[in-house]
């Protein structure tokens, strides 16, 4: 196998179509290129995403992201070591979309292919920026998910707890909607955050009674829903000034129960002596610049490296999933035409499901 390795990625898991190019050679890796087609206009009259809009925008775009990105990088598909593409988790359909395309391009270009683990993307992607090395404590927050890890390799990953309900991600953009901000709702509240006070609310923080690193975010969303209807009453509607102190507010509770249950996630991590101790954010909403604070702070006080991302690579990208591509095909893994889409992957696969499961497996 070559010391340097190209690898085209696709994503498509859910509102964002995306192509990259990574290259990894024994001094790192670099992206080539990265495009990403988002879908915000086609969702913003449905209040949210809907599913088979999503898919048919996926199916549409797939191949001009990928033309775009082929000539951003300059390359062909002949220069090219492999195919990476998200197989899962996500909305079924728009990872059909990515994982048919992938196959396609494979097959006509004689191309390796691997699939990866959305999740696994996002939990990588401190290596991709930073060159992170294993073991490292990895907290993933995003739209649908949030859990602590310990990522001990490209593949193994130890859950020490997660939401038990809604995602962070999932509450900005119900309180979004609950406020009547525009989607998505993670970078409207924070806008709106910043003119607020966040201490005119005192919504709860959940679980932060209860040991262990298990969060919930559902409670704090109907404790805003009826802080607003309680105004709405008082005054006959939502003044613009109280609208921003209570985004401010709830902002402010997610960010004190995500540095909470840090220091509790840290404190696990640290008691099997890491050489190079670091802990590590990703995910759409570590692009929240408050929460980033926070984090970064919890870290300090534990001595701890810290890492985020650069924003855009927080956010759904194919980058991510380009590396986590390369890091599988380096340790001698990879996929066949039989490479099947999933709807449910989790990254801990000896961990007893946080959300639940059905007849196709554990969602978290």
């Amino acid at each position: 196998m070559s010391d340097t390795l190209t690898f085209l990625g696709l994503e498509s898991s859910c509102d964002d179509t995306a192509a990259a190019i990574v290259q990894k050679t024994p001094d790192g890796a670099r992206i080539l290129a990265s495009v990403v087609a988002g879908q915000t206009a086609l969702h913003a009259p449905f209040g949210g995403v809907v599913p088979e809009i999503a898919a048919r925008a996926h199916a549409e775009k797939l191949d001009t992201c990928v033309e775009e990105a082929m000539a951003l990088a300059g390359l062909g598909f002949a220069d090219l070591d492999g195919i990476a593409v998200t197989a899962g988790p996500g909305l079924i359909g728009g990872v059909m979309s990515g994982v048919m395309c992938a196959k396609g391009i494979a097959a006509g270009a004689g191309l390796p292919l691997v699939g990866v683990n959305h999740l696994a993307g996002h939990a990588l992607t401190p290596r991709l920026t930073d060159g992170l090395r294993f073991p490292y404590l990895m907290l993933l927050v995003s739209g649908g998910h949030c859990q602590f890890l310990i990522a001990h390799s490209p593949d193994e990953f130890s859950r020490l707890g997660g939401t038990i309900d809604d995602a962070p991600g999932e509450a900005f953009d119900k309180t979004a909607k609950l406020l009547n901000l525009p989607q998505p709702g993670g970078p409207s509240v924070e806008a709106e955050a910043s003119l607020g006070n966040p201490k005119a609310f005192r919504f709860p923080r959940p679980l932060l009674d209860r040991p262990g690193c298990d969060m919930s975010f559902s409670g704090l969303k109907t404790a805003l829903l009826r802080a607003r209807d309680e105004v709405v009453a008082a005054h006959g509607g939502l003044p613009r000034a109280i609208r921003s102190d209570m985004c401010a507010s709830f902002q402010a509770a997610i960010c004190d129960t995500l540095a909470e249950k840090s220091r509790r996630a840290l404190a696990q991590y640290l008691e099997a002596s890491p050489s190079q101790p670091a802990f590590a954010v990703a995910g759409g909403v570590a692009a929240n610049r408050a929460i980033r604070a926070a984090l970064e702070t919890v870290s300090a006080e534990f001595g701890t490296t810290f890492v985020a991302p650069p924003l855009a690579l927080c956010t759904d990208n194919a980058a991510m999933i380009a590396f986590a591509g390369i890091e599988r095909y380096s340790r001698g893994e990879q996929d066949d035409m039989a490479l099947s889409a999933r709807p449910r992957w989790p990254l801990d696969k000896k961990a007893p499901a946080l959300l639940g499961s059905g007849k196709k497996g554990a969602k978290a």
